[in-house]
């Protein structure tokens, strides 16, 4: 095992077969997403100083729909955002582009953590999504937004049953439209030999470009008078006079207000940094294909699927036919480093590509067009926290752990709530109240993601059944996430 790095991959003990290294071979290794002729063309960067009523850092998607909303519920306050590179390019443009209504990565993680709270967060939820999907058709925003839902899939006989229990779950909260699909009927929704059943979100999930949403949001806050800089990371917050002041590489901004929106990038306020563990995830995309190849393995209906092991894969069609084929491995960097380096890992998409044809074989014979990976801002209770320090001038909502396409709006109006310092039906929430547990220092964060992810491994190897380890972190609300 390395010495800086952690991670897990089943697939890789074996060699590749054959089919994998050729469908990898000509990959670009860059996001599919961000490869588009439509990327917009950079924005100046901040030189001099600025001035403002709210000033968010961050511009992926939490920050951009903080920026949108700040301006919707006020048009005449003065919006600036800076971002450290371009629009998009980290989590925002290389997700699998599953917008989720839920805010609590999945009923059993809510039911667990705020079983009081459960059946308003998923209302919430639900209606969050409704706004994405409101706000995406008034601004104009092409994004091959779909609502076409999602199958989480057993491919153990044990799993079956958990679809089971959570399809129970759900009805009894009257949450969306859920539906269990044995082995025959989730196979007519797509096919492939390792399926055994699936629970089928019908209206809880859409697909959508990601770059294409981020893109799309930025454009719409220039439109509303928001000021935006790129190439300008926020290096330093401190309080000025009244307000705060934020400094860059060539100048500077003195806003009244500050939201920070920096997903797995190290926070401004340093106490909040060790409840964030950034992990590096990857995925692959196919070349598009042909009617006869998607007549092969039925997936007419054009949901996202999911298995549903600790160590998962999630997978999409694109709206040019291609598959995306992302997840299973979780590799953690020692001291919690984020690196344009560590966004690729070769023996990471041989095990993907390996098992993307064990998954499909009827599609043998296609390529990978692209391979990439990117951090995600890993929590210990898998959902978003919320805060604000300086008293009340700085707000942040960080940990979105991999499901921040959708909830990164709900987290953009608690960030507003809490700066604007009104009570309200998302402030009073528990889970907003409330943090996780951070992770502990090194070296001790390091080996425990390590026996974790150890652990995980077994339990997806003996029928879901946790140890003593898993239990204990359970027990205490210490989880880790794949």
């Amino acid at each position: 095992m390395a010495t800086d790095a952690m991670t897990r991959s089943s697939g890789g003990d074996d060699a590749p077969a054959p089919s994998a290294w050729k469908a990898l071979a000509g990959a670009a290794y860059r996001p599919y997403w961000l490869d588009d002729p439509g990327r917009p063309g950079p924005r100046p960067a901040l030189v001099g100083e600025e001035r403002c009523d709210l000033l968010v850092v961050g511009g992926g998607y939490s920050g951009l729909w903080t920026a949108l909303i700040a301006k919707e519920r006020d048009p005449d306050r003065e919006v600036v955002l800076v971002e450290g590179k371009e629009i998009g390019w980290a989590a925002s443009g290389r997700n699998g582009g599953f917008c989720a209504a839920s805010l609590t990565h999945g009923l059993g993680n809510g039911a667990a953590r705020w079983p009081d709270e459960l059946a308003e967060l998923e209302r919430l939820g639900l209606r969050n999504l409704d706004a994405i999907e409101s706000a995406v058709e008034r601004y104009g925003i092409d994004c091959d937004f779909e609502r076409t839902g999602e199958i989480d899939v057993a491919t153990e006989p044990y799993q079956v049953d958990e679809l089971r229990e959570a399809a129970r779950m759900a009805a009894e909260l009257g949450v969306g439209e859920q539906e269990f699909l044995d082995r025959d009927a989730m196979r007519a929704e797509v096919d492939s030999p390792t399926f055994l059943a699936g629970l089928w979100d019908r209206r809880g999930v859409a697909m959508l470009h990601p770059a294409k949403l981020a893109w799309g949001l930025a454009r719409a806050c220039a439109e509303l008078g928001v000021r935006i800089y790129e190439h300008t990371p926020a290096e330093r917050l401190a309080s000025a006079g009244a307000g705060m002041a934020v400094s860059t590489p060539y100048g500077r901004v003195r806003a009244r207000q500050v939201a920070l929106a920096t997903n797995a990038f190290p926070a401004l306020v340093r106490r909040i940094r060790p409840y964030i563990a950034p992990v590096y995830d990857h995925a692959l995309m196919t070349e598009p294909l042909t009617e006869e190849q998607i007549d092969a393995i039925g997936w007419r209906g054009r949901q996202g699927l999911s298995d549903t092991a600790n160590h998962f894969h999630y997978f999409r069609l694109t709206a040019d036919q291609r598959v995306l084929w992302g997840g299973y491995d979780a590799i953690y960097r020692y001291g919690g480093r984020v690196r344009a380096e560590y966004d690729h890992n070769p023996a990471t998409y041989r095990t993907l590509a390996q098992h993307f044809f064990r998954c499909f074989p009827r599609l043998e014979g296609v390529r990978f067009s692209h391979a990439w990976g990117g951090a995600i801002d890993t929590c210990s209770r898998f959902s978003a926290f919320f805060g604000s320090a300086h008293g009340g001038r700085v707000a942040y909502a960080l940990g979105y752990t991999g499901l921040g396409v959708g909830a990164t709006r709900f987290g953009a109006e608690v960030m507003l709530d809490l700066l604007a310092g009104e009570r309200t039906e998302r402030t009073r929430l528990e889970m907003v109240r409330s943090k996780p547990l951070p992770f502990p220092p090194e070296p001790v964060r390091w080996a425990g993601i390590g026996i974790t992810q150890w652990a995980m491994t077994r339990a997806d190897e003996n029928g879901g059944r946790r140890n003593l380890w898993l239990k204990a972190m359970d027990k205490v609300g210490l989880g880790f996430d794949s």
